[in-house]
């Protein structure tokens, strides 16, 4: 018997990045392997019959006509997948493995880096240091900012308490906070197990003086931070969006932290590249990260490993381990 045909259809940094050569190399002596960077339904539909596994990000959308020409396929890995192909996998039988969950611990770790950046202000002490403008404690406590606070004892809600969550949970544990989290998907006991209790977004965003924002992006969690969420909030809240921009009204957050009352500590933004010119960069309350929560390299060989495993164990009839089943597809969104 020949070797399984193997199509990896990733962008072509990932096939010449030297962390990732050696899976690779295995891929490419293991299995007959075909390596691209399709981005069009109408530059992938002419290989689609040739492959018996597919490992790829989420794009192309593979949708009922793509798993229909797809003859072979046996397994499909993606690193992040979209509803659409969620359910057409589901529909064509297609075992669809997705990696998300990489992500996760890279992106619950900024998140509690950028909670203690928050409340410590070391990025603010950072950049005064390199501009020799740091202001050195004379009269102590007089001359100290009553709003830099340890994170210990603290009230944080964390708004979508999935994978992210529920590892900032866990890193937090220490510390010892009052946790309350908001997640419509999620049973009451799993979040006590976390120490967490569940309640909505209206009394984390009146109660808690910490909130972190990494729900999935799915069409129900648009704004799920609204104008009047924001306009709740406490003097001295420290709101932390390591998910997308879609998850808070942008607009409002802008008008509040121009009162400088709040801060706000971004790693994702409505437009990214963020636009030269915005608002956000003036403001001495707005923390900015360059979306940078979870795409560390270790994330992407996690996720590889994830898919290659999965793949392997479909070929030798054994359970998959992170196959997409049905029940899950109300976590998936389309970006």
């Amino acid at each position: 018997m020949g070797k399984k045909k193997l199509h990896i259809n990733l962008p072509e940094p990932f096939f010449v990045h030297e962390q990732l050569k050696g899976r690779f190399d295995y891929l490419s002596e293991k299995y007959e392997v075909k390596k691209t960077s399709y981005n069009t339904h109408e530059e992938i539909q002419p290989d689609l019959a040739w492959p018996d596994a597919f490992i790829m990000w989420s794009w192309p959308k593979f949708r009922d006509e793509e798993f229909a020409m797809a003859k072979n396929l046996k397994f499909q890995g993606q690193i992040n997948t979209t509803r659409t192909t969620a359910e057409a996998a589901l529909k064509a039988g297609i075992p669809l493995s997705e990696a998300r969950h990489c992500w996760s611990p890279a992106v619950s770790e900024m998140a509690l880096t950028l909670i203690l950046a928050g409340l410590r202000k070391t990025s603010q002490f950072h950049m005064e240091m390199r501009q020799g403008t740091e202001p050195w404690v004379e009269a102590f406590p007089t001359d100290i900012d009553p709003q830099e606070r340890r994170l210990a004892g603290r009230k944080v809600g964390i708004i979508g308490f999935g994978r992210i969550g529920q590892g900032l949970a866990d890193l937090m544990a220490p510390f010892k906070v009052q946790l309350k989290a908001y997640d419509p998907y999620l049973p009451e006991p799993v979040a006590a197990s976390y120490g967490a209790t569940l309640t909505s977004v209206e009394d984390i965003c009146a109660s808690c003086e910490v909130i972190v924002l990494c729900a999935a992006n799915t069409d129900d969690a648009e704004k799920v931070v609204n104008a009047k969420h924001i306009s709740s909030m406490q003097p001295g809240t420290i709101l932390v969006n390591v998910g997308r921009s879609m998850l808070i009204e942008m607009d409002a957050l802008l008008k509040r932290l121009e009162k400088g009352d709040i801060t706000a500590m971004l790693d994702v933004f409505d437009q990214e590249p963020l636009e030269i010119d915005s608002p956000f960069r003036k403001l001495k309350n707005a923390y900015l990260t360059p979306h940078r929560a979870g795409g560390i390299v270790e994330s992407i060989t996690f996720a590889l490993d994830v898919l290659i495993a999965d793949m392997e164990a479909c070929f030798e009839g054994k359970e998959l381990k992170y196959q997409v089943r049905e029940s899950a597809l109300p976590c998936f969104g389309e970006a």
